[in-house]
């Protein structure tokens, strides 16, 4: 007999031989039906492993995201098979499983149309039909590497070859190998019992993608998709993403005239028009009023520096973002990938005192990180960017209040916005300076900052940055899709790297502690998830026309012209709309542009003093009287109001 061991520590006794599956047999035939793979002493194992005395087994169902994740592979496979099947002189090349969908990249003759999309989700419905075993194998790399070159597949051949020079395979070490049908994968697994476990699945999109994301390499065709165990929740997936797409920045920043990017200038680098730049200006006025509330100090800093300030910040060793330097009298200089050496400069231009700390200093300082062609994305992923940063100079026993200041601030922007958000602990990476012991010191400040706050967070071993740990926020948008935001890092290795220092009250000189932060991740970001967020319709306080006066016929122009006069007065921005169309065609009008309130007189409306509301989302509120509308509207803007007050 075998013994293992569950999770909850409960014991397990299956005959030998017995496999994961076996396993979820004996504990019930439902469980059994949902298992999908499993981990076998913390190792990800395929359901149909046989388990050994001793084992330590957790079974992986569609409620784990390691098992959605074997799901969705397993598909890829499947849809691999398909095009293989269709297209046989494809050269597949990696196909793995994201966080709600996957891919497959293929080298092929000409980029897959929506009729080729067609063709190989009906092949891969007839490979799910056909329920093929899924199989584990394995071969020396050798062997491999002259299978893949008999079939003609390239890429799997460089993927092998490039284990072999970068000594992760020892000479005769084996691979291991997954198969179905005639489809032969070169893969780490754990994949699905068989190819009839998949029970709904849709191919989204097709686009081009460079071969390992380098642009002199070989374009390759990507083609994505999802999967799910039941039509439903395909269905409910599909109406999300139609929803996205309807909501997406890319899309609606240029017909709302808010942003551009332009090829003649660069990939990856934002254009603010009027509108957009007025969004950004109305929250970096919050930003910095709020900031000189709390404590902080505004500084700017420049553009480019010396190689020799990123030498002694460690970015020139650590971080591959930089930019080629440029020759100025004979010395490197770079633009800046991030603000922080700027900030120690401005610290030590004079003696700090135990007395003076904490000091604060924020900048909305604009950097330039180099981004690969192939992942930029609108605002969400550029080369160019504001941060709102800022950097707190502390001693040591003030850092648990100073992280935990910085997290009511973080709530406090988020709040003002409608975003939920997620928060993550992010703890030491491979490459890093500094001690064991400062790390420690750094992550645990971080920790208990979180708890005292009682901030649910996730653990995110090895994401910090090379310097510190850090806390990493996701901004939760309103279909429930995380981005990227705010971040706080611990810093024990610039200070000393850099010789920041105060004059403790014993009269020695000690190292002050950093803490880097920024509220809302980005500008470019933000504004873009704030478009995606709210469809562009945003809250009146931020809406760059917030008002616009619609006459009914030419004779209330006059009337149209004066209100709207008054309306700018009292500090709305609005508009007139005095054109010879119907009414109708410019209440649409004012509708595509998402301006919050349209007010529209007529005869009876001027006798009356009175004008009647159209609402962006709500429609017809009726005729009110001009001063209470005028009043209720700068109520909403004064309160940075989420919900209309009018």
């Amino acid at each position: 007999m075998v013994r293992v061991t569950l999770p909850d520590g409960t014991p397990l006794e299956l005959h030998d031989g017995a496999t994961a599956l076996d396993a979820a047999e004996k504990i019930g035939p439902r469980l059994a039906r949902a298992t999908l793979a499993a981990k076998i002493n913390d190792l990800p194992a395929d359901a149909t492993t046989v388990l050994h005395d001793g084992d330590r087994l957790a079974l992986l169902t569609w409620d784990s995201p390691e098992g959605r994740d074997v799901y969705r592979h397993t598909t890829s496979h499947i849809m691999a098979q398909a095009v293989k099947r269709l297209f046989p002189d494809a050269k597949p090349a990696i196909g793995p499983a994201l966080e709600d969908r996957f891919y497959y990249d293929f080298e092929v003759a000409r980029p897959f149309s929506p009729e080729d999309l067609e063709k190989i989700e009906a092949e891969m419905a007839e490979i799910i039909k056909e329920d093929l075993p899924v199989t584990r194998f394995e071969l020396p790399v050798e062997e491999a590497i002259k299978l893949f070159d008999d079939r003609n597949e390239p890429y799997k051949v460089e993927i092998l070859r490039d284990l072999s020079d970068q000594s992760e395979l020892v000479p005769g070490e084996k691979v291991s190998m997954y198969q179905q049908g005639e489809y032969v994968d070169l893969c780490r697994g754990p994949h699905l019992p068989s190819t009839g476990k998949v029970k709904a699945f849709k191919l989204l999109s097709s686009s081009g993608a460079y071969w390992r994301g380098d642009e002199k390499r070989q374009m390759l065709q990507r083609i994505y998709g999802t999967s799910f165990p039941d039509r439903k929740q395909l269905e409910s997936f599909l109406a999300v993403l139609e929803e996205a797409k309807r909501r997406d920045h890319r899309i609606l920043g240029p017909r709302l005239d808010l942003f551009s990017i332009h090829p003649e200038v660069g990939a990856g680098l934002i254009h603010w028009h009027p509108k957009g730049a007025l969004i950004r200006h109305l929250i970096e006025t919050l930003w910095k009023e709020e900031h000189m509330r709390r404590g902080y100090s505004l500084v700017y800093t420049p553009h480019i520096a010396s190689d020799n300030l990123y030498r002694i910040s460690g970015h020139l060793e650590k971080y591959d973002a930089m930019y080629r330097p440029m020759d100025i009298d004979g010395e490197n200089y770079r633009v800046k990938p991030m603000n922080c050496p700027f900030h120690i400069m401005i610290y030590q231009s004079q003696t700090r005192s135990y007395r003076d700390l904490p000091i604060r200093y924020a900048e909305l300082g604009t950097v330039y990180r180099y981004e690969r062609s192939g992942v930029l994305h609108g605002m969400l992923r550029v080369r160019g960017f504001t941060q709102d940063d800022a950097h707190i100079f502390c001693r040591p026993d003030q850092l648990v209040d100073e992280v935990s200041d910085t997290l009511d601030l973080m709530k406090f922007f988020l709040n003002t916005f409608g975003l939920d958000y997620q928060v993550y602990l992010s703890t030491r990476p491979e490459r890093s300076f500094g001690t064991d012991e400062e790390w420690t010191v750094a992550t645990d400040a971080l920790k208990e900052t979180l708890e005292r706050a009682g901030v649910p967070y996730t653990v995110d071993p090895g994401e910090g940055v090379f310097y510190g740990p850090k806390i990493d926020v996701k901004l939760v948008d309103v279909l429930g899709r995380p981005w990227q935001g705010p971040t706080i890092q611990v810093d024990f290795q610039l200070p000393q790297r850099f010789g920041v220092e105060y004059v403790g009250s014993d009269n020695q000189t000690h190292h002050a502690v950093m803490v880097h932060r920024a509220m809302l991740g980005s500008m470019e970001r933000f504004v873009g998830c704030l478009i995606e967020h709210f469809a562009g319709a945003f809250p009146l306080w931020i809406s760059p026309v917030q008002v616009v006066v619609l006459p009914l016929t030419e004779a209330q122009n006059d009337a149209a012209t004066e209100l709207a006069g008054r309306l700018k007065a009292a500090g709305l921005r609005a508009e007139t709309d005095l054109r010879n169309e119907k009414i109708g065609s410019r209440i649409r009008d004012a509708e595509l542009q998402r301006v919050p309130y349209m007010l529209i007189l007529g005869a009876r409306e001027v006798e009356n003093g009175a004008v009647a509301v159209r609402a962006r989302e709500r429609g017809d509120l009726g005729a009110k009287p001009v001063d209470e509308v005028i009043r209720l509207l700068c109520e909403e803007v004064s309160t940075r109001s989420l919900t209309p007050k009018v």
